[in-house]
């Protein structure tokens, strides 16, 4: 038994559920043949015969073994995929909530006209199976043992009933949303699929009702009866009907025939994430940290002769049931920044085409598709791309908006980035201009091309020395500063380093350098699908590392602190790495820098905050850049429209940086409009790579007037004018263009953002 795969067990336990639980239940109920003499109760089967009574148990029974083998060969369809450990017995407690928030509809109804809408129909019918069940129950028991009579038998039929009417309510709010009110992202993919599974549970509605009004009108309406609030008023309409009973056992028969159409349509069409989405959410967590891309072999000593993904096998098995768990809402399409911008990109349609062609690759035949798709569109292959474009795949930034937004925690960005490495590895299909950032990184091992002996000029400005260490000697500092690549070479990050540097030295924080021996951490070329160069960076400056027992590093590239903190571990290494922000939050917190007072040279000015991606969905900080810029006094906060985990991408990440933008609106030229749109003076960011998209954004616009710093600069700044202020030499006037101007929150007056519940933001520093 241990040796049965997944797909086995669901026909097995289909069909013992259809033979022992329905079939033993018909068998039940016909032996015992009792019924309680309570006058508030009620008969099982009225008006119905027994021959007909016998074909209802029988086909309730080939009904459940036909689903199980429907769903059977769905999961036949996820084992084609490569394997992938999500161990059940590790992480139970995350996984319990995680199928909690599935099944208890929190993720939908962060919309919430959609999760009102769908609450409406999967909660009352959840009620309304529950409640068969339990009739079905207590047909089954002796007299002496049935419990529906009496005042129980009442709150029942109020209880069905009241369920029944939320159910059409949100039946009826499915067809307004659908073919009248019709969103965008409802309307492209509305199929007849959709007509299909509402006009079913409207069926099952209505039928529900006749039938029950019907049958109390065929019992002559006694009073206890008044309980079933809808069915009783209803009953009086077919009071004296003509041939009541025929209509009475057609309308019966119909409200079955109903529900048996749903446990057939229900793995057959989209309706199966009714089953599919919790059991993708309880899967969810995984061991490797949310930022880590999927681990590969060293490539130079695998015998894999295929690298990425491109055939239907060469996702995992959970990327399978990924696309099986969609509930084809579109929330990841609506957030996705380059599909805002006019891109071909999008996340819905990768998931759709992804499991389109699984389905068309099934063993033993063809399965229905994920979603219909145009009769015009064949699938010829188990290769992915036959439906879906590397223009498609290279738009993609990485911001991970459509997998933080997804209701059932579709992982949408490991298919693209595995897809990009197959494009990358073994087509060679990426665009020109990541050519010449690759040959950067092989020879100059940076993406700018720069000489590695120049990587520490920029400590020519400070004015106290900085340590530059070695590989050959023990590290004895308290930090390495990780600069980068963008902190090293590029003229307006490099202001970031050098603000970095002298708010550390103000600190008394003990820190030093790598200078020449820092290396790309790689993140550019994995992001891009070139895992034989990240491999090659990564294991250079892995031995560099272990070589000088370094373990504490500070960064202020979101990009490389993802990488050395999160992937750096499949190279034999445990790092503590802390974003700049979270750590000069923390030495503001512990009084060893303190910001300018009010009135003390700070300036009146407003400020809003841009959200890098590899800060905040990737790793979950949102808090202590905020509370940063709260802690200078003279500016007013404000946010944009979309912030924190909702924030909208500069389009700088996923190796972007070195891509053109030939289609529609640019990335960060859309962003720096929502900047400009808050009135704000300044933007501050905590990325070099957002830093220069946003700068050129509202440079774009026409708007010279604001300026976009980082964080650290804003500080150094109020700090600064501090300095000058108690020197005398300020005169508390408004600084003149071009001058430090330090800007702050006004307390009590900005909107001020609340803590998020996640580990890594509490206390303003993450755990190591």
């Amino acid at each position: 038994m241990r040796n049965l795969r997944p797909s086995q067990w669901t026909l097995i336990a289909g069909s013992l559920l259809g033979i022992a639980v329905v079939g033993g239940s018909g068998l039940a109920a016909a032996i015992f043949q009792q019924h309680h003499d309570s006058p508030i109760s009620r008969t099982v089967f009225v008006n119905v015969p027994g021959a007909l009574q016998l074909v209802f148990y029988v086909s309730l029974a080939v009904l459940f073994i036909a689903m199980s083998w429907l769903f059977a060969r769905r999961v036949r369809a996820w084992e084609m995929g490569g394997p992938e450990s999500r161990p059940l017995r590790t992480k139970t407690k995350r996984r319990m909530t995680d199928l909690r928030r599935g099944l208890y509809m929190q993720t939908l109804l962060r919309d919430p006209a959609a999760g009102v809408m769908h609450s409406l129909i999967y909660f009352p019918f959840l009620i309304l199976f529950a409640v068969t069940t339990v009739l079905e129950i207590d047909h089954q028991l002796p007299a002496g043992m049935k419990f529906l009579h009496g005042t129980t038998y009442q709150a029942y039929s109020a209880v069905g009933d009241l369920a029944g009417v939320a159910f059409m309510a949100g039946i009826v709010w499915a067809i307004v949303r659908r073919y009248v009110h019709r969103p965008y992202r409802l309307r492209i993919k509305t199929r007849p699929e959709d007509h299909l599974i509402l006009f079913t549970f409207a069926a099952i509605g209505v039928t529900g009702f006749v039938t029950e009004a019907m049958r109390i009108a065929l019992v002559e309406r006694p009073e206890f009866e008044r309980w079933s609030v809808v069915g009783y008023p209803m009953s009086e309409l077919f009071q004296g009907w003509s041939g009541l009973e025929q209509w009475h056992q057609v309308f019966w028969i119909a409200h079955f025939a109903a529900f048996g159409a749903f446990l057939i349509i229900l793995p057959s069409t989209k309706l199966r994430h009714m089953v599919t989405s919790p059991l993708n959410m309880y899967l969810s967590a995984r061991e490797r940290p949310k930022g880590a891309m999927k681990p590969m072999p060293n490539l130079e000593e695998t015998s894999l002769e295929s690298f990425g993904a491109a055939a239907v096998t060469d996702f995992t098995w959970k990327q399978l049931l990924d696309t099986d768990a969609c509930t084809i809402c579109g929330r990841c399409t609506s957030v996705c920044p380059a599909h805002a911008t006019g891109k071909s990109l999008d996340p819905r349609e990768i998931v759709l085409k992804v499991g389109n062609v699984m389905a068309a690759s099934a063993p033993g035949g063809p399965v229905s598709p994920v979603i219909g798709q145009d009769a015009e569109i064949t699938i010829s292959t188990d290769s992915v791309f036959e439906r879906i474009t590397a223009e498609e795949i290279w738009a993609c930034t990485s911001c991970k908006a459509c997998d933080e937004i997804c209701p059932v925690n579709i992982e949408i960005l490991d298919k693209i980035l595995d897809m990009r490495r197959y494009l990358s590895l073994m087509e060679s299909d990426f665009p020109s201009e990541l050519g010449n950032a690759y040959r950067s990184m092989e020879t100059s091992e940076n993406p700018w091309g720069m000489p590695q002996g120049s990587r520490g000029d920029w400590t020519a400005a400070l004015p106290a020395e900085v340590p530059v260490v070695g590989a050959d000697g023990p590290f004895d500092h308290e930090y390495l500063y990780w600069v980068g690549c963008a902190g090293s070479f590029d003229d307006k990050a490099k202001k970031v380093t050098v603000a970095t540097a002298k708010l550390l030295h103000r600190a008394g924080v003990d820190f030093a350098i790598l200078g020449p021996q820092e290396r790309c951490t790689g993140d550019p070329a994995r992001r891009s699908g070139n895992e034989y160069l990240f491999q090659q960076l990564a294991g250079q400056n892995v031995e560099t590392l272990n070589g000088m027992g370094v373990r504490k590093i500070l960064a202020h590239c979101p990009h490389c602190f993802n990488t050395l903190k999160n992937e750096y571990k499949d190279f034999g290494i445990e790092l503590e790495v802390v974003h700049h922000t979270q750590l000069l939050n923390r030495l503001v917190r512990e009084g060893r820098l303190t910001p300018v007072a009010d009135g003390a040279g700070a300036a009146k000015r407003s400020i809003t905050y841009h959200d890098p991606c590899y800060l905040g969905r990737h790793y979950q900080v949102y808090s202590p850049p905020r509370e940063l810029l709260q802690v200078l006094p003279g500016a007013e906060y404000k946010e944009m429209e979309r912030h924190s985990e909702k924030s909208f991408c500069c389009g700088a990440g996923g190796a972007r940086m070195w891509m053109e933008e030939q289609t529609g609106t640019k990335v960060n030229t859309e962003r720096a409009r929502e900047a400009i749109a808050t009135g704000a003076d300044r933007v501050a960011t905590a990325c070099p790579f957002c830093l220069v998209m946003l700068d050129d954004g509202v440079k774009e616009h026409g708007r010279d007037d604001v300026i976009v710093q980082d964080i650290s600069v804003h500080l150094l700044e109020s700090l600064e004018n501090a300095d000058a202020a108690r020197s005398g030499n300020g005169n508390g006037n408004e600084p003149q263009p071009g001058e430090p101007v330090a800007v702050a929150a006004t307390p009590g007056g900005a909107e001020t953002h609340q803590p998020h519940e996640h580990g890594a933001d509490e206390g303003g520093v993450a755990p190591g």
